[in-house]
């Protein structure tokens, strides 16, 4: 098999790891948007899920990153396993001593109150210890086993949450002894799976455990650059919603958070996308590098990346006002519907970043990236500060978008200076030009033109998908016939 073909079978395999978990997860969004009491109670749980992705960053400290890199290295393979597992064993100890003796602290700062942070902080050193165990699997090519287990957490998650908001609070003889917060009783239904998908993937932590020092200073060494980007990517992912909390008027700020993160949620579609193709592509850089065809490959890669991503926005925003159905129970959260494809073309933009971003981490040169990063996110908090007073959510979604499009390109033009890739630049912009364009005068032209949901705007919709598949296709039929063909 080869290896572009190989590589797509298992991102099909992490597609899957990642599209249906996270598919169920956002029929959670319908969940709470019902059976929470407001707009303002989900902008206080989105909130939450900003300081939980901030932390997640914060105790991986590249660390994954890092396994793939020496995991790969025949002198460092034995010992990568066990040291990054006890490096990270003890600094999430250390911060789950720190964090509930601090936790008042924890929660004046945050403004989240002290009850969410004690499960928050669970939740956080499980998934944490979790990290090298699921990065192990991957290393070893052991997608299907990695795919069931993530599964497995979400259908527990998905279902205690069903439990815990709607079947527990109904029996008197149970509700007594649970909490009257339904913001609570959320995070105790994530908290309980993450413990048991820890307890699943245990069996690392009992090989035998071996710490090099040296290695493991060379791992934080090479981590670093990824921390600082990784909290970087965490900011511009998160920090929007802290900021329009603290930027807009108090008595909307926390209902205006939850609208936005409600409709963010609706762009799950090309944000799947692109993470199913950053999990199966960095376990690919690393194994490949060495190999006499491997810039060729890359480049191959990335305009595979462009041409599934073209199409897959364009048809994701004829569906979206479908999606909205399913994902969104009441018809208030609607009200940020136009901040959707600027997310989405976002997530391809972030998307097509992660695959040029091969000629730091196969060259060591993670501090560019970490460069990049911080670029990004400091474009993210001026655009954030300056315009949500003014045009309040909105002014997040241009950021996002503006910020992916900025590290897009400047990977791009920085890489040209330290990998010789032979990236296909005249079609991959074809193709994005002619997808974002065709995206943008469907929602935003005949979307308004036709009606929301008419029958006619739909026909018009499946004509301007054959329209964009056909040139594509016409365009790469070596390329997609190699990505499918069976040998």
């Amino acid at each position: 098999m080869s290896a572009l073909k190989n590589l797509f079978k298992h991102t099909f395999i992490y597609g899957l790891a990642t599209v249906l978990p996270r598919v169920l997860t956002a029929l959670l969004t319908r969940l709470y948007t019902g059976y929470l009491p407001d707009t303002d109670a989900f902008g206080e749980m989105t909130i939450v899920f900003s300081y939980i992705m901030i932390f997640n960053v914060l105790l991986t400290y590249g660390m994954e990153t890092a396994f793939f890199r020496f995991f790969n290295d025949e002198r460092h393979t034995k010992k990568t396993l066990s040291t990054s597992l006890l490096g990270l064993l003890g600094s999430t100890i250390l911060f789950v001593i720190i964090a509930f003796t601090g936790i008042d602290a924890l929660s004046s700062i945050s403004d989240v109150p002290a009850q969410y942070w004690r499960w928050v902080i669970l939740v956080i050193a499980f998934d944490t210890l979790a990290v090298i165990p699921f990065a192990y699997m991957r290393a070893q090519n052991k997608s299907m086993r990695y795919a069931l287990i993530k599964l497995l957490n979400v259908i527990i998650s998905t279902g205690l949450s069903v439990v815990f908001l709607v079947w527990l609070p109904q029996l008197d003889s149970i509700n007594s002894y649970l909490p009257t917060d339904k913001i609570e009783l959320a995070f105790i239904a994530f908290c309980i799976p993450s413990f048991l998908i820890l307890l699943i993937v245990i069996k690392p932590y009992f090989t035998r455990w071996s710490f090099d020092t040296i290695l493991f200073k060379r791992m934080l060494a090479y981590g670093a650059p990824v921390l600082i980007a990784g909290l970087a990517f965490a900011v511009n992912e998160s920090f929007d919603k802290i900021l329009l909390e603290k930027l807009l008027p108090e008595d909307i700020a926390e209902s205006e958070v939850g609208i936005y993160g409600a409709c963010y949620k609706l762009s799950i579609g090309m944000t799947l996308f692109a993470t199913a193709f950053r999990i199966g592509i960095e376990p690919f850089f690393f194994s490949e590098a060495k190999n006499e065809n491997a810039h060729y490959m890359y480049a191959q890669i990335t305009k595979a990346f462009v041409v599934l991503g073209a199409i897959a926005l364009f048809v994701y925003v004829v569906l979206v006002d479908v999606v909205k159905v399913i994902l969104l129970d009441d018809p208030a959260y609607w009200e940020a519907m136009n901040i959707v494809p600027l997310i989405l073309v976002a997530y391809l933009f972030f998307g097509v970043y992660q695959t040029l971003s091969v000629w730091y981490k196969v060259t060591d040169k993670t501090r560019y990236g970490a460069y990049i990063s911080v670029a990004g996110a400091l474009l993210t908090i001026v655009i954030n500060v300056l315009l949500i007073p003014k045009i309040g959510y909105l002014a997040s979604a241009i950021a996002t978008c503006a910020v992916y499009t900025l590290m897009m390109v400047i990977s791009y033009i920085m890489g040209r200076k330290h990998l010789a890739i032979p990236y296909d630049l005249k079609n991959i912009l074809l193709y994005l030009v002619l997808s974002i364009s065709l995206s943008s005068l469907y929602f935003y032209g005949f979307r308004d033109y036709f009606g929301v949901g008419s029958l006619r705007l739909y026909l018009v919709g499946a004509v301007m998908t054959v329209l964009l598949i056909g040139v594509i296709s016409f365009r790469e039929r070596e390329l997609l016939l190699r990505i499918l063909k069976r040998r």
